[in-house]
């Protein structure tokens, strides 16, 4: 198993996104969450796991936003990532036309009722369709609202921005020699099954898993299912 895992969470979250695994895998691994702070781009967020990570190489882990993030670190150095997980992520840049326009108005949206009514009122508007229905109103949904209400609207703004103006990364994939975990939510509504399957597909051996009953919040709905495709994920030999 790696000496150091950075796990880098997805838009306005933090650590509480990948407690679970941090608890099952610190014994064995040394486990880093770095903060975004206000940084408005993807690649600046990716300088920044790179400036700041505690190893030379390290395994990688992103979710949503995350994952975008460890494609540019990938990217920027692909030489110090020795294994890759991408969850409930994807690839493609904001669309052009009616697409991206509808894309920008809804997050600009979200952002607006946080900056007049606070981040925790805008997380029950949005949380609602990131996790699996039968989540609603459970402590696993509570966790994923406190979780999004600690950050600030400023912080949210600015990860909008980087966003908003996302590159392609799929050209990342075909370059990726590592050991890779492609996971996602079975219902997962924002990254889909089938475009995962696409990523997994692009990525010479990567492992495809879908986790059942599960949202876009893999890693709180269902810790135990991501935490043994993790295990797997680590033990494989670069």
């Amino acid at each position: 198993m790696p000496n150091t895992l950075i796990l880098l969470p997805g838009l306005v979250c933090d650590s509480a996104a990948w407690a679970a695994q941090i608890e099952a895998l610190s014994p064995r691994v040394h486990c880093h969450v770095p903060d975004y702070g206000l940084r408005d781009s993807i690649t600046a967020m990716a300088q920044h796991v790179l400036d700041t990570a505690p190893a030379p190489r390290f395994a990688l882990a992103g979710h949503s936003m995350g994952g975008r993030v460890a494609l540019e670190v990938l990217r920027l150095a692909p030489a110090r990532v020795h294994h890759l997980a991408l969850l409930d992520t994807g690839t493609h840049p904001l669309a052009a036309g009616d697409a991206g326009a509808r894309e920008r108005a809804g997050r600009m949206g979200l952002l607006q009722l946080a900056e007049s009514r606070g981040m925790r009122t805008m997380a029950e508007q949005w949380a609602k369709p990131m996790v699996h229905p039968s989540r609603h109103g459970t402590p696993v949904f509570e966790a994923v609202l406190d979780m999004l209400a600690r950050s600030s609207a400023e912080q949210y703004a600015a990860q909008i921005n980087a966003l908003l103006s996302r590159p392609d990364a799929a050209p990342v994939l075909p370059t990726i020699i590592c050991p890779t975990l492609v996971l996602t939510g079975r219902e997962d509504l924002w990254s889909p099954p089938e475009q995962h399957a696409r990523m997994a597909a692009a990525i010479a051996g990567a492992e495809l898993c879908i986790v059942e009953q599960c949202g876009h919040m893999s890693t709180m709905e269902q810790p135990e299912v991501v935490t043994a495709a993790f295990e797997r994920w680590l033990n494989q030999p670069t």
